[in-house]
């Protein structure tokens, strides 16, 4: 029997969302660091609930089973869709597909970071991240969904904590850590005041072609074909400046780069460009 399925695209929610800048040890500095609070960044695909429909950061549209939306509210989330810590290809690759996998769905929980337009909707009287999150919270408490998952959020005593904090999170397989200042409204951009913090390796491979870039890089090179040691053959397209892709590193010439962990191929995951080798 032919799985029914939710077609999620966009209907009336800013195609503005928040944005996550990267964390500098140096930003405490001049703020004070009790005001923020921090939160496991969960390695899953994000998710945009407008209240009636999903969809992603960049307003593709997504395909759900019925039941997992079913009792949604009717107001505004933003959060992650996750399965597990070291799933990141599994979730992918089910937001990707046109059919739909219902036990493979039953896996998947819808864990929220924001409720983006609650101060305005609910008229709170302080617009903090916590005070929209409770709003979420006490919808839930009516209308209980195994579904939603509330995002944990901690104030951050200082340094010491956040670091502590952070490092039992990698050491047991998780992506990262979110900070974001506690008083702040949703912001549709990148926000500096919401940082994340998540550990970069970096290696090197060597230049072996060029993709034609299109668009506003017409004309100059869009990625480099790099070959891993492996003999395996990668593109890495972010990091690359314009002089980059107008003068790209020679064939044959060793590049460093910066990524993200591995695919369950064992391939980089986000590689970007940092430097040619000297």
């Amino acid at each position: 029997m032919r799985n029914i399925a939710l077609l999620i695209f966009f209907i009336s929610f800013s195609k503005a969302v928040l944005l996550f800048d990267t964390y500098d040890e140096k930003f405490f500095d001049k703020e004070d660091i009790k005001t923020y609070v921090m939160s496991e960044k969960l390695d899953g695909v994000r998710g945009i609930w407008d209240g009636r429909v999903f969809k992603t950061r960049k307003n593709y549209p997504i395909f759900v089973p019925l039941f997992f939306a079913q009792n949604f509210p009717n107001f505004a989330l933003d959060g992650e869709l996750w399965i597990q810590r070291a799933s990141f290809d599994q979730i992918s690759a089910l937001i990707r597909k046109n059919e739909i996998n219902n036990t493979l769905w039953e896996k998947v929980t819808y864990n929220v970071f924001d409720v983006p337009n609650a101060c305005e909707e609910f008229k709170l009287k302080e617009c903090t991240l916590l005070n929209r999150l409770e709003v979420l919270q006490e919808y839930l408490k009516k209308y209980p969904n195994p579904y939603i998952k509330i995002i944990p959020q901690i104030f951050i005593k200082d340094k010491k904590h956040l670091n502590n904090f952070y490092e039992n999170i990698i050491k047991n397989g998780g992506e990262g850590v979110i900070v974001r200042k506690n008083s702040m409204s949703y912001e549709n951009k990148r926000s500096n005041f919401s940082l994340k913090l998540k550990p970069f390796f970096d290696d090197e491979c060597k230049v072996v072609g060029y993709t034609k870039g299109k668009g506003k890089y017409e004309n100059k090179i869009g990625a480099l074909l790099c070959e891993l040691p492996n003999t395996k053959i990668i593109k890495i397209g972010s990091g690359l400046k314009d002089n980059d892709r107008e003068n790209p590193p020679k064939i044959g010439s060793i590049i460093t780069y910066k990524f993200n962990g591995l695919t369950k191929n064992s391939l980089p995951r986000f590689p970007i460009f940092l430097r040619v080798r000297e």
